[in-house]
């Protein structure tokens, strides 16, 4: 039976309490890692560590500052003056300001009786950040520093409490952020269908299944050729970051920050498939996956070519073959899910066209999320007509 409209409040209001958890967790279980290698003398591992949680922490504070900046002269809802929000982002508090923001938007739409609509609406126009800048930080973040906790492993040929620990926390938040973000997605669709449980089941597992070959095989590599993964990830980079380029994204609200979520989707895309463009969406996701295939092939031959150089043992002569099956498997899923539940709509031209395009009942403007509608649009197809009708297609949303 479908969920009461309150107990769905609730819900939604534990699982942003659960991901700003997950957020802290996750940040703890680097910093103690990273002290532990500066303890045990591992001083580079230590440093690579928190490398890549600053960089992935400054460019999604860069995110959010530029944001909040587009964000001020609308008058949906009062925000601290222009310096306050510059020194939490200075701070690195930027994001957990916004989560905290997003909990108390929520709370407050929970306890009233009859939630407006201008509530609801700014609600969703909060979480429809937070979840795209925990997207962002955990493919800046926690993929990397998956790939690098994976790589030590191997090459030490040996695993500590602590490095398990990251594993896990890592694998959880990318499973979470991936899931939360289309689920973000479907609140933008015009029809608003909601993920069943079976759907949301499918879609983790094959966003899952996916990554996680594609990560060994960059930890591997990493493991054998240290020198050589960074010259790789920059070649590749430069090469999914001019395909960005080509494909005309208008996401931020000025050129130079453009550049910078154009950066952001090119390392998305060095790990995962990601769409930021109308069109041929099952063309485009084709070429990505055979690229990706073919670079983790050549990955996978230099490791059986090398693989000496590793500690040897029976567990390191499975794993590409399970990775093998955990693609296959992945890829089974992901088509099955494409093929029976991903939704299509009809998109008006009057969707898009700003953050205050709609009214409410009591005849205030409805703060819309326009960056993430736009990204809906590109990555939910257009229906047919007759799919697309409300007695069809906008019923459940599923095809």
């Amino acid at each position: 039976m479908p969920w009461s409209p309150r107990a769905a409040l609730f819900w939604d209001l534990v699982l942003g309490v659960l991901g700003t958890l997950a957020f802290l967790i996750d940040l703890g279980a680097d910093l103690w890692a990273a002290s532990q290698y500066a303890l045990s003398g591992r001083y580079l591992w230590a440093a690579l560590v928190l490398a890549l949680l600053g960089l992935a922490s400054v460019a999604l504070q860069l995110f959010s500052w530029v944001w909040l900046r587009a964000d001020l002269s609308s008058p949906h809802a009062p925000k601290p003056p222009g310096h306050c929000l510059a020194l939490l982002h200075v701070l690195q508090l930027g994001y957990l300001y916004r989560c905290v923001q997003g909990l108390r938007q929520g709370l407050l739409v929970w306890r009233q009786e009859v939630p407006s609509e201008f509530d609801l609406a700014y609600a969703d126009f909060l979480s429809l950040d937070i979840s795209m800048l925990r997207l962002f930080e955990t493919f800046l973040e926690m993929t990397p520093q998956l790939t690098l906790v994976l790589a030590i492993m191997l090459q030490s040929g040996s695993a500590e409490y602590y490095q398990w620990l990251s594993i896990c926390t890592s694998f959880v938040g990318i499973s979470w952020a991936l899931l939360d973000y289309h689920r973000a997605l479907r609140t933008c669709l015009p029809s608003k269908p909601l993920l069943g449980l079976g759907a949301s089941v499918i879609y983790f597992l094959w966003n899952l299944l996916l990554l996680w070959p594609r990560v060994l095989v960059v930890a591997l590599f990493s493991a054998l050729f240290p020198r050589y993964v960074a010259l790789h990830f920059l070649g590749l980079w430069l090469v999914l970051l001019f395909w960005v380029w080509l494909q005309g994204t208008d996401f931020m609200p000025d050129p130079c920050s453009e550049w910078l979520y154009r950066a952001t989707v090119a390392t998305i895309l060095y790990f995962s498939w990601f769409n930021v463009a109308e069109g041929r969406t099952r063309g485009r996701a084709t070429i990505h996956l055979a690229f990706l295939l073919n670079d983790s092939l050549l990955l996978a031959v230099a490791w059986v070519a090398q693989s000496a150089w590793l500690p040897s043992g029976c567990l390191l002569q499975r794993l590409l073959p399970a990775a093998g099956a955990c693609f296959l498997l992945g890829l089974a899923l992901r088509l099955a899910y494409y093929r029976w539940l991903h939704p299509s709509c009809r998109w008006g031209p009057d969707q898009l066209d700003g953050t205050w395009g709609l009214r409410s009942l009591e005849g205030r403007q409805l703060p819309q999320n326009r960056r993430m509608a736009h990204l809906a649009k590109n990555f939910f197809p257009k229906g047919r007509d007759e799919a697309a009708l409300p007695w069809k297609g906008e019923v459940n949303g599923v095809l």
